[in-house]
């Protein structure tokens, strides 16, 4: 068993329940795609003509490399995606906000039914993607989201009867 931050048992670094939550397909398709735009990118830049009536000239190589460097941005930030938990609460980045939460601020875990990511409802009456949990993962997302559920539930406090 682990010590956290906290002195908590079960809350440190280390401890899987608080592992990171990242898609796994999504992932490796858009990196495996960032890599495809880079090499094309290059391969056009260098092999069009410079010469004749259809030539590119140096402002044409440009615009192709910016197009290409915009392309996998996009891939890179997508392949980023990832829910954070932690002892205080959850940090989620999507494709291009990030948002911290404590703990207390969600109130329910929701997947399935046709959505595409696990989405949080939260106590200000909002709710909010987690893309790091995808339906494409199949069986994986469904234990992942299982796990978020967990951990919300764990750090949610109940009140007592006195």
């Amino acid at each position: 068993m682990s010590i956290g931050r906290a002195g908590t048992p079960g809350h440190g670094p280390r401890d899987p329940l608080h592992a990171p939550f990242r898609p796994r397909l999504a992932r490796a398709v858009s990196l495996s795609f960032a890599v495809a735009v880079v090499v094309l990118t290059l391969v056009l830049a260098i092999a069009l003509p410079t010469e004749g009536s259809g030539a590119f000239a140096l402002p044409d190589r440009l615009g192709i490399v910016l197009v290409g460097v915009a392309i996998v941005v996009f891939l890179w930030r997508q392949a980023s995606v990832v829910a954070l938990p932690d002892v205080e609460g959850l940090t989620v980045r999507n494709l291009v906000f990030t948002r911290r939460l404590a703990w207390a601020e969600i109130i329910s875990v929701r997947f399935g039914s046709g959505r595409p990511w696990v989405q949080l409802d939260l106590a200000d009456g909002d709710t909010l993607a987690v893309m790091g949990v995808q339906e494409s993962d199949g069986a994986r997302a469904v234990e992942e989201s299982r796990r978020l559920a967990t951990l919300v539930a764990l750090h949610t406090p109940v009140e007592r009867d006195s």
